[in-house]
């Protein structure tokens, strides 16, 4: 009887983990104007829910940021370039963001971003993805 506990357990722990599979994401930010201030950037899973909000330095005008053990699944990516550090984007009087800014798949639209569904993006396994910077001005 200890024994079929045994291989039960051993059995349900493999299951688990291999269904709760972790990986790197690896998020490379360019065209970014300048090195100044930095970038704060929020990833969130296909049901819109925070997963991590970070700020990051940048460096030669690209920002490179890397999550560890993220779990396999639909994610999305919001980021501006803080260029004064003040944590928002600054607006224009008519209300054009003046400061860069991106998604996932560079999912740009004409006024703002297109359909958050165009933003996810499959993490399977250590992902890498890269997104080009939007300045109105």
């Amino acid at each position: 009887m200890t024994k079929i506990k045994f291989i039960m357990l051993c059995a349900f722990i493999a299951f688990t983990t291999v269904s709760k599979a972790q990986s790197k994401l690896e998020i490379v930010i360019l065209d970014l104007r300048n090195s100044k201030g930095e970038v704060g950037l929020k990833l969130v899973d296909e049901n819109e829910k925070l997963v991590h909000g970070i700020k990051s330095k940048i460096k030669n005008k690209k920002c490179v940021i890397t999550f560890k053990d993220i779990p396999d699944g639909k994610y999305a990516v919001q980021y501006f370039h803080d260029e004064n550090s003040d944590d928002k984007i600054e607006k224009n009087r008519i209300g054009m963001p003046k400061e860069g800014y991106g998604f996932s798949n560079d999912a740009h639209g004409k006024f703002g971003p297109k359909k958050f569904e165009k933003w996810l993006f499959t993490i399977k396994g250590d992902t890498k993805i890269k997104v080009k910077t939007k300045y109105w001005f």
